[in-house]
């Protein structure tokens, strides 16, 4: 991996607002020609500082109205219950993300449903039948204030 510059910090900025601002534009943003910016790119996603780009979209407006954060506390804290609880939860659609974490449980998930009855199906069916999973306590969201914020890479 190589070290970024200021210019990168700037590029991957403006990206982070606009990721499908077109390389013109972003080459005028950032003050560099835009076969400069091409190169910029390419290295920027070779050395894995853009991992891909994608559209955001509206929960609400796909049906996905309830958020919710879940402690998971495992039975056992071995390396194979880790790994089969971490296949396990990859494969679950309504998973947004999903941290082991230190503390008083072992993962954090983000998740998200229609409503309180979906996240019921969820909890019973999908979540607690996790290979490992001794308990859970959930956290519904009432308001999201922050939302999809950019990295601070200025």
């Amino acid at each position: 991996m190589s070290d970024i510059d200021k210019i990168d910090r700037k590029i991957l900025a403006v990206l982070q607002a606009d990721g499908r601002i077109a390389n013109v534009e972003l080459a005028e943003k950032v003050g560099l020609s835009p076969t400069s910016i091409g190169e910029r790119l390419k290295r920027l996603q070779r050395d894995g500082y853009i991992e891909g780009y994608g559209a955001r979209l509206n929960p609400q407006m796909l049906g996905l109205g309830l958020l919710v954060f879940v402690e998971v506390l495992l039975d056992k804290t071995t390396p194979d219950v880790f790994e089969r609880f971490a296949r396990a939860v990859r494969l679950a659609p309504e998973v947004l993300e999903c941290h082991m974490v230190a503390g008083g449980f072992d993962y954090l998930v983000k998740a998200r449903v229609a409503d309180m009855s979906a996240y019921r199906r969820f909890l019973g069916e999908s979540l607690l039948a996790l290979p490992g999973v001794r308990e859970s306590r959930t956290y519904a969201v009432m308001e999201e204030v922050k939302r999809d914020a950019p990295l601070p890479v200025g």
